[in-house]
């Protein structure tokens, strides 16, 4: 196989590596993607070099920067956030959706406030669908009245 051919498969490679990591990213085929790429490009521009020692050193110079900024990407895209917590006192005053009735006495209602579904419980029965706001809240468990 002549050197052209090579590179031209070397970048092949490279930007079918590169597909991949864009339908499933952090799979980390942008460090080998990307060197393979410019590899190919360097041995597609002058040949003589694709099949000699210079080959690895080259890829080893593209690797490092790659895999550092790469790195650093990753970590600025994902950086962790707080976790969210509720704390009791902060849902009084809230408002939302029963999802299942509410009884007297019983928390077998459930409430959706936000995107939270809450065992839920009132003064009178509350049916389905109807507003409700929390007028306290005892655990995991609110207490609520009809809008």
């Amino acid at each position: 196989m002549d050197p052209f051919t090579i590179a031209i498969v070397l970048i092949v490679v490279g930007a079918v590596f590169l597909i991949i990591e864009a339908f499933s990213p952090s799979a980390f085929m942008v460090i080998p993607g990307l060197v393979l790429v410019i590899l190919g490009l360097i041995g597609a521009a002058y040949p003589d070099i694709i099949l000699t020692w210079w080959s690895p050193v080259i890829a080893l110079i593209i690797a490092v920067p790659v895999s550092l900024l790469t790195l650093k990407l990753y970590q600025k895209l994902g950086e962790p956030e707080p976790p969210t917590t509720t704390v009791m006192d902060s849902l009084v005053g809230r408002e939302g959706v029963v999802t299942v009735p509410t009884e007297v006495g019983s928390m077998k209602g459930k409430v959706r406030i936000d995107s939270d579904l809450w065992s839920a419980t009132s003064d009178e029965p509350i049916e389905e669908g109807a507003r409700v706001v929390v007028e306290r809240s005892e655990g995991v468990h609110v207490h609520v009245r009809r809008l």
